[in-house]
């Protein structure tokens, strides 16, 4: 699934390991879901959309 997760970080200039700790999920955990590599669970996505301000449709494409 494709995201906006790097961008949206480095916007705030926050490292993934600020990401993770913002979340409650580890710094590999980030670079999985902003490489591709791993779908966060519909919980997590909500999280995130809400720590950016962001609805999920936002944040995550298809």
């Amino acid at each position: 699934m494709k995201n906006k997760l790097r961008v949206l970080r480095a916007e705030r200039r926050w490292t993934q390991a600020d990401l993770g700790k913002e979340l409650g999920i580890s710094r590999n955990s980030v670079n999985a879901i902003e490489n591709g590599k791993y779908d966060p669970s519909l919980p997590l996505a909500f999280r995130i959309a809400r720590l950016f301000g962001k609805t999920i449709e936002e944040v995550f494409e298809e």
